[in-house]
């Protein structure tokens, strides 16, 4: 099986990019963020003609994702409430951020993790809250479900190894020890990352900075991933990232990360 996990930066801005990349990589599940549509006003009709079932979960102008699957998924599910209730969640639901299915014995949770716009401000906050209420959530989920493929855009790179100029970005947003911390908190509760398993060294990148060059120069930082249940990790086959789409007039910021297996 093979599960894609993209960041479009809109689905409408970039509907015929995905299609033709779909149609060049038929994968089993592809997984989206920052679709910025609202639900009724999703592009449905085009993918469902390529014969992929759709779950979505979107907002007008930000945020959104959704999980496009070959075969179809059951007991999908939106936001952190259905499984911590509405009490714990709160107002962390209003913004849709995550949603989550099975496909044959595999449950996956596909995330877009907030930004939080620079480090101790309202929005670095709010994004340290989000990943421990994240955490709380993959707990009870891993439990449940023991075949986990937790994948999206984390806007975190874990390590040095995965930002162009990490001495330039030291404790600057999606590289502050307080979001790696929690990221290797939610690691700790039995995943491993994919790309890792199969490569090691740096410069390997999913997002580059539409400004100043930053694909052309490779200035990228590592920040979409795949993170599978130790069960999962024996079953893996490869990890990739297709920058071809990257390459293209007016594409995401953002390259496919494909794992297999």
């Amino acid at each position: 099986m093979k599960i894609a996990t993209w960041n479009v930066n809109s689905i409408r801005s970039r509907l015929e990019q995905v299609l033709e990349w779909l149609q060049t990589n038929p994968v089993d599940v592809l997984c989206l963020q920052e679709t910025k549509v609202i639900d009724k006003d999703f592009p449905l009709q085009p993918f469902l003609d390529i014969g992929y079932n759709l779950y979505i979960s979107g907002q007008k102008s930000y945020n959104g994702v959704a999980i496009f699957s070959r075969l179809p998924m059951t007991d999908i599910s939106t936001g952190f409430a259905p499984i911590l209730g509405t009490d714990i969640v709160g107002e962390f639901d209003e913004q849709k951020r995550l949603i989550t299915g099975i496909i044959a014995d595999i449950r996956i949770v596909n995330l877009y993790i907030p930004n939080g716009s620079e480090v101790g401000s309202d929005k670095y906050n709010y994004k340290l809250n989000w990943l421990k209420l994240l955490q709380e959530y993959l707990k009870i989920i891993i439990d449940k479900s023991p075949n986990l493929c937790v994948c999206g855009d984390f806007n975190i790179a874990p390590d040095d190894r995965d930002i162009h100029n990490p001495k330039a970005f030291k404790n600057q947003i999606m590289a502050s020890p307080a979001e790696r911390q929690a990221l290797q908190e939610i690691v700790a509760l039995g995943f491993s990352d994919a790309f890792r398993i199969f490569t090691d060294e740096g410069g390997h990148f999913s997002w580059w900075d539409y400004r100043t060059g930053g694909f052309r120069q490779n200035r990228g930082w590592r920040i979409d991933h795949h993170y599978l249940s130790l069960s999962l990790c024996d079953r893996a086959k490869s990890c990739t990232i297709d920058k071809t789409p990257r390459q293209l007039t007016k594409p995401s910021d953002h390259a496919p990360v494909i794992v297999e297996i």
